[in-house]
């Protein structure tokens, strides 16, 4: 009997060590690969089953995790399977496989549609910082989609014979892309006005040649056949800025404006703003500067300028903002101006870097007076870097509005990936300025060219006369950046869609004015550029002529890939210049320019091309 109860016991004991061991916290570590190419993926959500126990891998793909033994782990990214292991030893590695029927079902969420795979344990996908959404309140659920977007006209035809110039502001924004990333990857199709064609393309790096001569940029052209009209041609400007290391940039004083409102309270608002600013903090050097603004009803300094070696007092500044209150977006903006002068860096990069979703509602309010307040700050020296954020009450124009009048850039941040993006690996041309100002004027040669369109840059429209006006301001490059433009060309001997107008009464007839004589060039074309050094009020002018017997019968893969972008954008927009476009011509271009993806960006378009085919169906 003794020994029967000996043996019970020991048994007792043994399992009893075996649960113990079973429940002990283990720090679980792994990687997370696409099945098919085996490449690692950045920015998939890692849950505990059951639990608030969440991370996201880096950018090799890599997490790491505490859990349990036995417990199971989910797997989500956008574009892919989710995915559930248990959890049985210290390493796992996980292969996701794309979901082709991505957006084929969906279900109403509070801000439209959201696919039901783009769910994690009932927490819509949008938590992407690496843990589930906090509950919304009530007044926050009820909210209707309110996102704003100015409308525009696109570009129409130009007839060269009334207008040989185009001139426009360069642009180097990119929010538009992931902004109908966003949409497209929650089962929504974007509205057209949120579609700026050439924030799409910019989205995207291009590997052009480097300034080799006095000039911080250099000019590159390309012209080939147009794919959705096979009688037009289309010519693209790529503008690349010089590169500079990243320990040779100047000293930084920086002023992170955030928005702490109500409005920020969801988690891909102030908890990814924050997960975001602390991927800049952690490349800060000795030499930076930082002070943090939050602006809810009112505004006030959280954080006065602190050196960048000072980490660990950043982040806790960072960590304890909460969201609540109104919207005084206006005094934010005054105040943290008021600190980058005060804390002026002479020759160096003074900048305020906005985190908000737009949706100012105390004070200064409408795009007319924020763009006043804006443009007497513009020539104190600080420049300006927006970031938005969030969806359902998104307020894209008033964020574009303050870019391009602030002398800054506009990104939108919908994952911690893409913060890794515009924060770290293009840190240098997202927060500094080698060029400023920078203007593109082209003049077509009427004997080769009878009609133009610039394709996108509707709100960056120059009149002719800005283009030697050293006071009218334009866009700014960033070292390293890469900007382009395209131009769909009417051919001489092929009609224009430009269409006609009745014959004037009071002025003299073509038929009795005498004729403009025309040169004998050989160039189809002229680019023109102006630029000014950051700390100077001059310009600098640039020229390059394009011969018209450059057109090229293949276009290069690079060129392919920008093309596929446009009508991609144009699909989108519903262009009524879309001509023959379809997606599959999309997905064709693009896979045939995928010689330069060191980051899977373009991978991840064609994934986006194909989602949205399947919303169309």
């Amino acid at each position: 009997m003794n020994n029967l109860i000996k043996k019970i016991s020991l048994m007792t004991m043994a399992a009893m060590a075996s649960l113990s061991l079973l429940a002990q916290e283990v720090t679980v570590k792994g990687k997370v690969m696409d099945a098919d190419n085996k490449l690692p993926l950045t920015g998939v959500t890692v849950i505990e089953k059951g639990s608030n126990r969440g991370t996201v891998t880096d950018m090799n793909g890599e997490f790491s995790i505490k859990t349990e033994r036995g417990k199971r782990l989910q797997f989500s990214y956008v574009g892919y399977k989710t995915k559930e292991v248990k959890v049985k030893s210290e390493w796992i590695e996980v292969y996701l496989k794309p979901d082709k029927l991505l957006m084929e079902e969906v279900v109403v969420v509070a801000f439209g549609t959201q696919k039901k795979e783009s769910m994690v344990g009932g927490v819509p996908l949008r938590s992407t910082i690496g843990y589930p959404a906090p509950p919304m309140p009530p007044f926050f659920r009820q909210e209707m989609n309110s996102e704003e977007y100015e409308a525009f006209k696109e570009n129409r035809f130009v007839p060269v014979a009334k207008q040989p110039l185009s001139t426009f502001s360069l642009d180097v924004d990119a929010a538009s892309y992931g902004n109908i990333r966003r949409m497209i990857n929650q089962g929504q199709r974007p509205p057209k006005d949120a579609v700026r064609v050439e924030e799409m393309i910019n989205y995207f790096s291009y590997a052009y040649p480097q300034p080799t001569d006095k000039h911080p940029v250099r000019i590159v052209t390309e012209t080939t056949a147009c794919p959705w009209n096979k009688q037009h041609q289309l010519m693209r400007i790529g503008v690349k800025a010089k590169e500079i290391p990243t320990e040779t940039l100047p000293s930084s004083n920086f002023v992170f404006l955030i928005d702490v409102s109500g409005s920020m309270y969801d988690a891909n608002k102030l908890p990814l703003v924050k997960a975001s600013l602390k991927l800049l903090v952690n490349n800060l050097r000795e030499s930076d500067r930082v002070a943090i603004v939050a602006y809810a009803g009112a505004a006030g300094e959280v954080l006065p300028s602190t050196e960048g070696t000072d980490k660990q007092k950043i982040l806790d500044a960072l960590e304890g903002l909460q969201a609540g209150g109104s919207t005084a977006g206006a005094a934010g903006i005054q105040l943290a101006y008021d600190i980058a002068e005060k804390n002026f860096v002479k020759e160096g990069n003074n900048r305020v870097i906005l985190c908000t979703d737009g949706d100012f509602n105390v004070g200064v309010s409408s795009r007319d007076g924020l763009e006043s307040l804006i443009e007497a700050k513009r020539k104190s020296g600080i420049f300006l870097t927006v970031l938005g954020y969030g969806m359902g009450n998104y307020k894209d124009d008033r964020l574009q509005t303050l870019a391009q009048t602030g002398n800054g850039n506009h990104a939108y941040v919908d994952n911690l990936q893409e913060a890794n993006r515009v924060l770290v690996n293009e840190f240098g041309s997202t927060m500094y300025t080698v060029a400023k100002d920078v203007k593109i004027q082209v003049e077509f040669n009427p004997a080769f060219v009878n009609a133009y369109r610039l394709i996108g840059y509707e709100s960056r429209l120059l009149e002719d006369e800005d283009f030697n006006d050293d006071l009218k301001d334009a866009g700014e490059l960033g070292p390293g950046h890469t900007v382009t433009a395209l131009y769909e060309i009417v051919p001489v001997g092929v009609e224009a869609p430009t269409g006609s107008v009745d014959p004037l009464k009071y002025q003299v007839t073509e038929k009795s004015a005498p004729k403009t004589k025309l040169t004998d060039s050989k160039e189809l074309l002229t680019v023109k550029l102006r630029y000014k050094n950051p700390d100077e009020e001059r310009s600098n002018l640039l020229e390059v002529p394009v011969l018209a017997s450059s057109v090229k019968a293949n276009a290069s893969p690079e060129m392919k890939f920008v093309m596929a972008v446009a009508m991609f954008g144009q699909l989108l927009r519903d262009s009524d210049y879309k001509g023959d476009a379809t997606y599959s011509q999309v997905v064709d271009l693009a896979r045939q320019g995928l010689e330069e993806d060191p980051h899977g960006y373009r991978r991840e378009f064609i994934r986006l091309v194909e989602a949205t085919r399947q919303l169309d169906k």
